[in-house]
């Protein structure tokens, strides 16, 4: 299992355009060059941490690492879920992302109301686990300063 926190950043691409319209959560892809970089001790799966888009506040994120086994995904993906509301996308800005822990493993579900309630906990889990104080002090790492 992966060492923690680890930092990336890159700019938002498009992703599938599943995330918002068919899951109504939306998700920041980052760049296939940016997954490519991953450590090989990273698995796949579903992680919690911190992320900012263009330097702006800090949020607590969740974000899917693979290959989505639901969707038969081709491609490895990065989405994070910044667990906040924006007025409007962000492709093509800068988003930071301190992945801190593993939530679990990435699989295949039966329906798309089983993915959301999947990802519905997923969510909540991983606010639990930014609210502990081991993990609040990455929100103000000085990564998401410079």
């Amino acid at each position: 299992m992966a060492s923690f926190p680890y930092f990336s950043q890159g700019t938002v691409v498009k992703g599938f355009g599943r995330g918002s319209k068919e899951l109504g959560i939306p998700t920041a892809n980052l760049p296939e060059e940016v997954v490519n970089q991953l450590p090989s001790h990273i698995d796949t799966g579903v992680y919690y941490g911190w992320a900012s888009v263009n330097n702006g506040p800090v949020y607590k994120m969740v974000m899917s690492i693979g290959w989505n086994p639901y969707y038969k995904n081709t491609v490895k993906s990065m989405e994070a879920h910044l667990i906040h509301v924006f007025d409007d996308d962000f492709y093509g800005s800068n988003l930071k992302v301190c992945i801190l822990g593993y939530l679990r493993p990435e699989r295949g579900f039966s329906s798309l109301e089983e993915l959301k309630t999947a990802i519905f906990n997923d969510i909540e889990n991983g606010k639990t686990k930014l609210d502990e104080e081991s993990n609040q002090k990455y929100k103000d790492h000085e990564f998401f300063l410079s």
